[in-house]
């Protein structure tokens, strides 16, 4: 549904017109995704994990996760979303080997495995983030539909990682002070420029907690999400987190590739061209906050009871007082995240935005998503649910923002369609 379509819905037939009509997009787009429960996986698959609780995205690199099945700070690795630019690599870790080399390195040097996992050891719980996540808003909700996988919200995750410093790597290599980019370069020959890369300025590549990980979850790095040796670089875009890594080249002078000139740059009126690029590249992620439901979704209300208990201070028998507590109203769970600082606010409508509520966060550490809830008590009907997150550094999720060619970056409230049907058991 375009934009235009969208608010003539939601003004004429109020949010049963806008459920309709996703209804319909969703069967039109239904050619375009093989869900689980639809059509057969390719008869080579591209991932080694079960594929039965993503969304599989007809491009066959795309598995997006359902956040609604998600419980807790860490998302496990059975659910955690994936994006390749090829089919997943089965790396023979006896044989890999990691070089790093360039005009600004004085000692270039091969690494193992072992020699990899003898550094000093660096454990961090981070969310991962597609850079197109949400990418099918802006065609859902602005009208403008960009290229590329059309994620809805299931194209990030958050899990606890474990590696070494990359900084620490460098330093070995004989890292120079006049480094000014770092390029990772994955082993996917398959990829477009014969093995994935995107280019680290030299400060972010030094951060101590940028890592190169071999672990995820208190277990070694799966196949599919970049086994022996990845990369992650804590609240930037998920392109910038190699997987199967196997080259870092260190450069003096800025490094231009597919990946910092054409792809995964925003592109668009908005965006003037930076250095070589036809557009302004994406490094950090934006603040960003979904609801963890279906799109659209479909709720039932809750019967309203009375639960009461009699006690006895003395416990002599069930003689004294009484507690009676009411059954509570739906309980709506969502995630915000931010690259510049903790969440310190989400507020929630039910009304397009017209009025917000705020939600109840919980606490959570640097790099982590937060989870919130908010307890809704609503009649049967159909509604468009809206969120919107604020960081420590005052940052808020905008009302409106540019369009880009690539779909990056979106981050608006999204106006979740909701429609609540009646209890089954009303009393």
């Amino acid at each position: 549904m375009d934009r235009r379509r969208f608010f003539q819905a939601l003004a004429t037939g109020g949010a049963a017109a806008v459920l309709a009509a996703c209804g319909e997009r969703g069967e039109a787009d239904s050619a375009a995704t093989i869900d689980a429960g639809g059509a057969a996986a390719p008869s080579t698959p591209a991932w080694f994990k079960d594929t039965a609780p993503f969304i599989v995205h007809d491009d066959g690199k795309s598995l997006e996760a359902r956040l609604e099945n998600m419980r807790g700070v860490i998302t496990p690795v059975r659910e955690f979303f994936v994006r390749n630019n090829s089919v997943s690599l089965d790396v023979d870790v006896e044989s890999w080997r990691l070089s790093i080399e360039g005009d600004a390195v004085t000692n270039p040097i091969q690494l193992s495995y072992s020699d990899i996992l003898k550094l000093p050891r660096r454990r961090l719980v981070s969310y991962l983030e597609c850079a197109g996540n949400q990418r099918a808003m802006f065609d859902l909700v602005k009208g403008q539909k960009a290229a590329g996988t059309q994620w809805k919200t299931g194209g990030v995750g958050c899990a606890a990682w474990t590696g070494a410093s990359l900084r620490d790597v460098l330093h070995l290599a004989g890292i120079s002070d006049a480094a000014a980019n770092v390029l990772l370069i994955g082993l996917d020959a398959e990829s477009p420029e014969e093995g994935f890369r995107r280019v680290l300025p030299v400060e972010k590549a030094l951060h101590p907690d940028t890592l190169l990980a071999y672990r995820m979850n208190n277990e070694r790095l799966p196949r599919d999400h970049g086994f022996p040796l990845r990369a992650l670089v804590p609240g930037w875009v998920g392109s910038t987190n190699v997987k199967w890594l196997g080259r870092i080249v260190v450069s003096r002078y800025p490094i231009w590739t597919r990946n910092n000139t054409t792809s995964y740059v925003l592109i668009g009126d908005a965006y003037p061209p930076e250095g070589e690029a036809a557009g302004k590249v994406t490094t950090k992620q934006v603040i960003k906050s979904a609801l963890a439901l279906p799109w659209p979704a479909k709720l039932e209300a809750v019967s309203q009871r009375l639960h009461c208990t009699a006690y006895s201070p003395d416990s002599r028998g069930f003689v004294g007082s009484s507690v009676c507590v009411s059954e509570p109203p739906l309980i709506i769970r969502g995630v915000a995240h931010s690259p510049d600082g903790p969440i310190t606010r989400v507020e929630w409508s039910t009304d397009s935005g017209r009025t917000w509520r705020d939600a109840t966060l919980s606490r959570y550490e640097r790099y982590e998503w937060a989870w919130f809830t908010f307890d809704w008590d609503p009649v049967p009907g159909n509604y468009i649910v809206m969120t919107r997150a604020t960081d420590a550094a005052g940052n808020t999720q905008p009302d409106e923002i540019p369009f880009n060619e690539k779909g990056y970056l979106f981050n608006q409230p999204l106006p979740h369609p909701v429609t609540v049907t009646p209890p089954r058991h009303a009393i």
